[in-house]
């Protein structure tokens, strides 16, 4: 049974949003979401751009909270949600530690394999011969892409040593840090989990159909044209297998609150790897985890209450002190 949320309890809240990172634009309209449905709620919410106004604000404008809509750099990688330990202002999403390894593609990957956990063969590339070599090494076709960047930013599926060096150049260009990766041919899903520790819970699965099998920044967010299966279509004991993969990589991560995890069904093995989990992922309407959530009965405004009142700190000021401004 779930139990009723007093909006008034939850006193002033900031919609972060847009921010500094390459997903600027998608920020701006997971926040718009966010600050509609809160406000619709009877929450006294308020729109705030990091980019615009720094985040010492929030302590002086009296916020008691803060929903966490930024996405990429400066908004999951555990800088913001280190300002706001210090600021004392209780956050969604994961603490800081769990946001600045979910963000490194390569240390998240390294966990998963110390764990046991199934992701793609990789490799760290510094230069295009180094990218040269990886296609060697992991074959073709392969994936290119910032080891520190939103999952479709910057990527490119090479099929050939005379693309490498164009990819590692784009990648380049968003980190210095680049990811070769092992093309996984298979089922494309994606796996959202609510909630922390032992009571974490993941959601039904969508499977991700993409225009010519390509998942890009414009088929993720703004094309019509992308399917979105739910239920994935998927054998149940399959879908049940992923899901309880998803949420061992979730706690070995140390996530709480919400992330979301991509993961590639092999077609000829039927073995799901893990590509990378999200700390902030999309509140648009074309974005993943309401689209799961509404599917367990779960509404938009609700599921957004629901993350606002498990905002936390890793370090809540001991009883009797106040956090410094």
């Amino acid at each position: 049974m779930t139990v009723p949320i007093d909006v008034r309890a939850l006193g002033k809240v900031a919609v972060l949003m847009g921010g500094r990172s390459a997903e600027r634009e998608v920020s701006l309209m997971s926040g718009q979401g966010v600050l509609q449905a809160l406000r619709g709620a009877g929450v006294d919410a308020h729109p705030f751009d990091p980019a615009q106004q720094p985040l010492c604000e929030l302590a002086r404008q009296g916020f008691a909270r803060a929903f966490i809509a930024l996405h990429g750099r400066w908004g999951e990688d555990g800088t913001v949600q280190g300002a706001l330990e210090l600021l004392g202002i209780p956050y969604t999403g994961s603490g800081v530690q769990a946001c600045a390894v979910a963000i490194d593609k390569t240390l998240t990957k390294r966990l998963w394999q110390a764990e046991g956990l199934p992701t793609p063969a990789w490799r760290r590339v510094d230069s295009a011969a180094a990218t040269r070599a990886a296609l060697q090494a992991l074959g073709a076709p392969m994936i290119v892409k910032p080891a520190r960047e939103g999952s479709t930013i910057g990527l490119t599926k090479v099929t050939a040593p005379d693309q490498c060096e164009a990819a590692y150049r784009l990648a380049a260009q968003h980190d210095l840090e680049v990811l070769c990766e092992q093309f996984i041919a298979g089922d494309e899903v994606t796996c959202a989990v609510l909630g922390s520790g032992a009571s974490a819970r993941a959601l039904p699965l969508i499977r991700i159909v993409a225009p010519g099998g390509d998942y890009d920044y414009h088929a993720k967010y703004f094309s019509d044209d992308t399917r979105y299966l739910i239920p994935s279509g998927l054998p149940a004991e399959e879908e049940a297998t992923i899901q309880a993969l998803v949420l061992r990589a979730y706690r070995t991560l140390g996530c709480r609150g919400w992330a979301r995890a991509d993961i590639m069904v092999d077609a000829a093995t039927r073995q799901p790897y893990l590509l990378e989990i999200n700390t902030a992922p999309g509140m648009t309407s074309h974005s993943l985890v309401p689209m799961a959530a509404r599917a367990a009965g779960i509404d938009y405004p609700t599921l957004c209450l629901q993350l606002l009142a498990q905002a936390t700190l890793d370090n809540p000021a001991p009883a009797g002190t106040e956090a410094a401004a």
